[in-house]
């Protein structure tokens, strides 16, 4: 087993158990104690799980959030094969709504220049980078501003939103579950959220596959509420027809 298929067994491990032990992890995975170590240390440095006193716990467990910073660095090559498939979901023109994340943070460099789009979003840094694209005209949504998530929020981002039609939503979440849908920790930007879906006709979501099976503090959609997941390879095949089932298309890129 290399080292990527061992740490995300662990990972599956935590999530399904709530924490992993490093004696018994070493035991049934047939590698020494230092290796396990090493491997609760790289998913530690991803943002999934958080290390405890001879053993792991998944960050979801602790209502932890990891830094954008942190996120950004993690599961890369996926989210970039997300980000291009998600281009099939543009419209020729019309307006758009790219919801701040690391994930929709890729699309967001791969938009074609030869498109005239309207873009929303809610993301200091997104807004900067489409500002220097001609063919984009560029809203951006005002409100307090997460640090964590570098995502405004709160009355003044919510009102706009009240008032806009857009073709497309390109959401980013931090869970997705068949049971509780879609969910982050933070419940002012759940709200930013769940205002952008409404907002759009069709709603696609950008997620990679560890955000599958987990549940954080507040809903913003339901899984019917999405038109089409956009995940990665990751995420099995029987995982993808559960979400498929549930109402929106499902692809793996």
């Amino acid at each position: 087993m290399y080292a990527e298929e061992r740490q995300q067994e662990i990972l599956r491990r935590a999530r399904a158990a709530g924490r992993v032990d490093v004696v018994t992890l070493a035991a049934e995975l047939d590698v020494t104690t230092e290796t396990i170590r090493r491997d609760l240390t790289a998913l530690e440095r991803a943002g999934v799980l958080r290390r405890v006193h001879g053993g792991a716990i998944p960050v979801e467990r602790l209502g932890f959030e990891p830094a954008l910073a942190t996120r950004d660095e993690v599961m890369t090559a996926e989210k970039e094969r997300i980000a291009k498939a998600a281009l099939a979901e543009l419209p020729e023109d019309g307006s758009i709504i790219i919801d701040a994340g690391t994930t929709t943070g890729r699309l967001v460099k791969v938009l074609p220049a030869d498109r005239e789009l309207t873009v929303v979003v809610n993301s200091p840094p997104l807004a900067t980078a489409l500002a220097a694209r001609a063919n984009l005209h560029v809203i951006m949504l005002g409100g307090r501003l997460r640090g964590k998530t570098l995502a405004t929020v709160d009355d003044w981002a919510l009102r706009p939103l009240a008032h806009l039609n857009v073709d497309v939503a390109f959401m980013a979440t931090n869970g997705c579950s068949l049971t509780r849908g879609l969910t982050t920790p933070d419940p002012a930007e759940a709200a930013i959220k769940r205002a952008m879906v409404k907002a759009a006709q069709r709603s696609v979501l950008l997620a990679d596959h560890t955000k599958f099976g987990n549940t954080y503090l507040a809903t913003f959609a339901e899984l019917s509420e999405i038109d089409v997941v956009i995940t990665d390879t990751g995420l099995d095949v029987a995982q993808a027809a559960d979400v498929a089932a549930a109402g929106p298309e499902v692809i793996r890129a």
